[in-house]
């Protein structure tokens, strides 16, 4: 099924449906853009391509970022939002588009708090640093599962007798004679496994369409037209049918692309397993913040675990093999996570000595040696004078057997860019221009996280720029 040309209304012969506002995709931020609009007064009709809402949210880990929280305070967490802008803009090497930021920092703990008190999300009763973050900022859904997220989201939606229409894939936008978006082209009854199933319907938005549709994570052709890194060999942690057909529909329809080849490797991801796995619970819970990443060749650290992903990736595929994340009983002891899962797997092995572990896999056990006892008195300077990585709380040395290792190799894991939104998540043109009647919020876009997302950022991301898109679509009449 290609992509058409751009379709306008007075080639339509007839609408098959008529709404307010159309949301394509069921995932964080469409789902919150379908609350948002209903609540705002507006008729929704959510679209997923599709035969179940979630998308690749679905398979997150569910973790939020939000500076400035009730549960920071209780752990006595000193945190800002201008503290998380600095961090992204950082992470996002300045690329980040400024004021998408700003909105980002300055909505994400109202945000965070309207999941718990609006949705009923429950969290973990914790506060994690990952990679990037300046100071532990980061709440995991409870189940350490973005389904805890999207099941409350669809009880919601379900509250309001709002249904997300499955097997429904957007063909084209349909533009108006004074140059609105005004309706969607949908193949109905889509089977993503034979496009060409199914029929064209024609479904009019008289306020918006908004999309949410995700990132191309899974599009080779498409990323490898970005970035010629990413060829099939590459793995991803996306779901197949992460795409990119709407990206390439919204700019058909006008909407600027921006930084579409910043795409974000998982440095966490593990190629003893198939896509996003188990094994990141291990590496990014444990090993990035207790532990240490070692060339089994040298038997050498060779960066900051706790680096932002990017540094991360890079580094790794500057090596050029998969490297071994390590840690000890103690740190997952420390870390308060369950293993069991990767162990059982085989994704995480565990040794009784750190010379089995160094046998298993081929590291010269004396450089190895030599390298924790490095590392390990780190705890006695008060500081990591090898990479400067940061001692957080209930770190210690890597001294209590057994062991634990993982191979770690990056996957494509998320797409920074896509297309261009302003604050109020209306699309824009490439002379800077309002699209009229389009709106976007999620991964789907690009510009908020620049070169490189912190972590936990695109769930807060997804939430805080699909409500506002919500709320914007439903009150502004495109008529």
């Amino acid at each position: 099924m290609k992509e058409n040309a751009m379709i306008f209304e007075d080639k339509i012969n007839n609408w098959d449906e008529v709404t307010d506002v159309v949301v394509i995709g069921s995932g964080f931020a469409g789902l919150s853009a379908a609350i948002e609009a209903y609540e705002a007064g507006a008729s929704v009709i959510v679209l997923e391509k599709m035969k179940a809402s979630g998308g690749n949210s679905i398979i997150s880990d569910g973790g939020i970022a939000a500076p400035g929280t009730n549960l920071q305070k209780k752990y006595g967490i000193n945190d800002s939002a201008d503290m998380m802008y600095k961090d992204m803009l950082k992470a996002g090497l300045c690329l980040n588009v400024p004021e998408l930021v700003r909105v980002l920092v300055d909505n994400a703990k109202d945000t965070f708090k309207w999941s718990i008190d609006y949705l009923g999300v429950e969290y973990l009763d914790r506060v994690d640093i990952f990679g990037g973050h300046s100071v532990p900022r980061c709440y995991t859904a409870k189940n350490v599962s973005g389904s805890t997220i999207i099941k409350k989201q669809i009880e919601k939606m379900n509250e309001f007798n709002m249904k997300v229409r499955f097997k429904s894939c957007s063909k084209n936008l349909i533009y108006s004679s004074d140059e609105i978006i005004c309706g969607v082209v949908v193949r109905d009854d889509y089977d993503y496994k034979n496009p060409e199933k199914g029929r064209d319907i024609n479904v009019k938005a008289n306020k918006g369409v908004i999309l949410a549709s995700g990132g191309f994570g899974s599009d080779v052709a498409f990323r490898k037209a970005q970035d010629p890194r990413l060829i099939e060999k590459i793995d991803t942690t996306n779901k197949p049918f992460a795409t990119a057909e709407v990206i390439k529909q919204a700019i058909n329809a006008g909407a600027a692309p921006i930084q579409l080849s910043h795409i974000q490797l998982g440095p966490w991801a593990s190629p003893d397993e198939k896509g996003y796995g188990d094994g990141p619970q291990f590496s990014e819970y444990i090993v990035f913040q207790y532990g240490v990443i070692i060339n089994p060749v040298t038997g050498c650290r060779f960066v900051n675990e706790l680096s932002d992903r990017k540094t991360l990736s890079d580094k790794l595929l500057s090596i050029g093999h998969p490297c071994i994340g390590l840690a000890d009983v103690k740190a997952v002891e420390n870390s308060g996570w369950n293993i069991d899962r990767c162990i059982k797997k085989k994704v995480v092995r565990k040794y009784d000595t750190l010379e089995e572990l160094a046998s298993f896999y081929k590291i010269p056990f004396k450089k190895i040696e030599e390298t924790l006892k490095e590392f390990n008195k780190s705890f006695e300077e008060g500081a990591d004078k090898s990479f400067g990585k940061p001692l957080i709380e209930n770190a210690a040395p890597i001294v209590n057997p057994p062991y634990y290792g993982i191979r770690l190799w990056p996957k494509v894991h998320f797409t920074m860019g896509g297309i261009r939104i302003n604050t109020d998540a209306q699309v824009i043109d490439l002379e800077g221009n309002i699209i009229k009647g389009l709106y976007a919020a999620g991964e789907v876009t690009g510009g908020v996280h620049g070169a490189s997302r912190l972590g936990s950022c695109s769930i807060t991301d997804c939430l805080v720029f699909g409500r506002i898109a919500g709320k914007n679509a439903a009150n502004i009449s495109t008529k």
